[in-house]
């Protein structure tokens, strides 16, 4: 969720740190700083919130001199975010500096050491701990290499770090285990980061760091080495979409554009995927074979992803005919699962770094399982431990609140439903046909849904005064109706709840007052009458009610006050289509309150801590 920056070369380092840290500022962050290496001391400037104020402390960085150096921007953790809690980290004596993304979970006991050995600390942090800790062995080692691996020996965690030495102005050290960090090569200069925006002005070479891999960087190479000090040879990966793709393409905001771009994701996640009129996923070990003996699926995910995998629980117990079961990742390791060989554990991921996420992998491979993931960032954390990965190929994704990875997501789920159940079965040639006829239509009912949001615009001009909206709906329509108020809620700060229509006599409909907001959603025609008579209940006792309805024989139907009608399409296809007023919906809420829709308070794109 941190982001980082690193750079040796030729140029001045500060105002090219800066410049990438720009770059990062949609992974959320309260504090940012940069630490320049010159003349054998490290010259640091952090300050808390915008990057803008630390732009302005340095001069754009022309204030600090030197040609390596390291950047930040953070998301608290350990410690409030100001100014001392900020990195770059600097040990007692001034001799190493480090950022990181990660947590040292067993930091308390490691400062304890320190301290005994007569180190004291200004930072509530445990990064500051992790600097120390390598000053400690670099001063017995005099060797980086060696003073990080041992180090980091004593680490319990998860961490990224870019790490300097005041007497080292031609190297640095990068690390990683279980966050992102990649390396990136240029001509006469190298580069680290968290991520690859922060250096396409300068390379598309990158090299992506793998679990618990050491490198150091250096202005005319990198060298790797494994956890037990091998050297690794790895040949760099041309990053193919263009800068352009990492800018808001003359749109207001990031999520507006990637809602626009929905389109042609889920075109470029269908398309490969349809081969001679059938689905061909591509899968190289999980077997047809291992498929036909699979007893039970878990679906495991955070957030937007859980909501996806909700809906393609739907869709494979249908098609495949497999009981499935949805787990936060978050709690999945703590339910003493009850998995097996004959299981499939499917996680998604829009990063692939997801923490929570990519521990519950480890568990169910621990247990077993097969294990497949759903993620968009090749070559990342949890594609490269899974036994096999399907790629949604949505591009990049900059807005904090996913749209177009969760889109592909969902679709690229609604395909391995299909594949799972032509594999055991439950699918015939013509049923297949006719799915994939309904999934290929998809982009275009997008693109119409796309063409006209003055409809939408004057709902949200309606609605972004409210305290509270409440968003319900039944089956399918359950999921799609929390993933809506979960795009509300974190771009607007409205707070909104989404519940099961039929809970409603259970205890929620106690909530409704008069002037409510209800979205009631519709989609799904065998209750379709029951959501009507939820409507009528919630009406009766005062609410506003916007109702999502698929296919124009519905139009005026709902008795809602107000009806957003989608074209009709099939079933398969309804909930990719549904999804798309809601965000649009979320979007323009939050606009008309002037929140700052790309980069919401206390969120981070990638979430690389437990």
């Amino acid at each position: 969720m941190c982001g980082i920056v690193g750079y040796i070369g030729g140029k001045a380092a500060a105002p090219l740190l800066l410049d990438g840290l720009k770059k990062l500022e949609y992974r959320g962050y309260d504090s940012a700083g940069i630490a320049v290496v010159n003349n054998g001391s490290i010259h640091a400037a952090k300050e808390r919130g915008r990057l803008s104020a630390l732009c302005s402390l340095t001069g754009d960085g022309k204030s600090i001199s030197g040609h390596l150096g390291i950047g930040h921007t953070r998301w608290a953790t350990h410690g409030e975010p100001n100014h001392v809690n900020a990195h770059p980290h600097i040990s007692i004596g001034g001799m190493v500096a480090l950022v990181h993304n990660g947590i040292i979970e067993n930091y308390s006991e490691l400062k304890q050491f320190l301290i005994k050995n007569g180190y004291s600390f200004v930072s509530e942090t445990d990064s500051e701990v992790a600097a120390q800790l390598i000053d400690y062995y670099y001063k017995r080692q005099h060797d980086p290499v060696e003073a990080v691996r041992l180090a980091e020996k004593r680490f319990a965690g998860s961490y990224a770090m870019g790490i300097v030495f005041a007497d080292r102005e031609d190297e640095f050290i990068a690390l990683r285990k279980d966050s992102p960090l990649i390396i990136g090569l240029g001509e006469g200069e190298n580069f680290i980061a968290s991520d690859v925006p922060a250096l396409l002005k300068h390379t598309r070479r990158i090299i992506r760091l793998g679990e618990r891999e050491l490198a150091v960087i250096r202005k005319d190479g990198v060298t790797i080495f494994d956890k037990d000090s091998n050297t690794v040879k790895r040949e760099p990966v041309m990053v193919t979409w263009d800068a352009d793709s990492a800018e808001k393409g003359g749109y207001d905001h990031f999520m507006l554009k990637e809602i626009m771009e929905q389109p042609d994701a889920v075109r470029r996640t269908i398309a490969p995927r349809i081969q001679h009129g059938r689905v061909e996923l591509g899968l190289k070990r999980i077997t047809e074979a291992a498929i036909r003996s699979i007893e039970r699926v878990y679906i495991v995910a955070c957030g937007s992803s859980y909501h996806a995998g909700m809906v393609a629980r739907y869709a494979i117990e249908k098609y495949a005919r497999i009981p499935v079961t949805c787990e936060l990742a978050s709690e999945f390791r703590y339910i003493e699962p009850m998995i097996g060989s004959n299981t499939l554990v499917i996680i998604i991921s829009q990063s692939g770094e997801t923490l929570d996420t990519l521990f519950a992998l480890r568990e169910a491979k621990k247990r077993g399982a097969h294990v497949l993931s759903i993620v968009n960032v090749v070559g990342s954390s949890i594609a490269a431990e899974s036994e096999d990965v399907l790629y949604t190929w949505a591009g990049p994704e900059i807005a904090v609140a996913t749209t177009k990875a969760y889109s592909t997501q969902l679709v690229l789920m609604e395909l391995l439903a299909v594949y799972l159940g032509r594999v055991r079965g439950h699918v015939d040639e013509r049923l297949e046909g006719e799915l994939i006829s309904a999934l290929s239509e998809l982009p275009s009912i997008i693109e119409k849904l796309l063409e006209d949001q003055a409809g939408l615009k004057a709902l949200a001009a309606e609605s972004y005064m409210q305290r509270d909206i409440f968003f319900m709906g039944r089956n399918i329509d359950y999921a799609l109706a929390l993933e809506g108020s979960l795009k509300l809620k974190e771009i607007s700060y409205i707070h909104s709840e989404a519940y099961a229509a039929g809970e409603l006599k259970h205890g929620t409909i106690s909530l409704i007052v008069p002037g409510t907001s209800v979205v009631a959603i519709c989609t799904y025609a065998p209750l379709l009458d029951k959501m009507v008579s939820n409507i009528r209940e919630v009406k009766a006792r005062g609410a506003s009610v916007i109702a999502i309805a698929a296919g124009e024989e519905h139009r005026g139907k709902t008795g809602a006050n107000h009806e957003i009608i989608l074209p009709g399409c099939a079933d398969i296809a309804l909930p990719c289509a549904s999804v798309v007023p809601l965000q649009l919906f979320a979007y323009y809420t939050a606009l008309m309150k002037g929140c700052d829709i790309d980069k919401p308070r206390n969120l981070a794109k990638s979430v690389t801590v437990e």
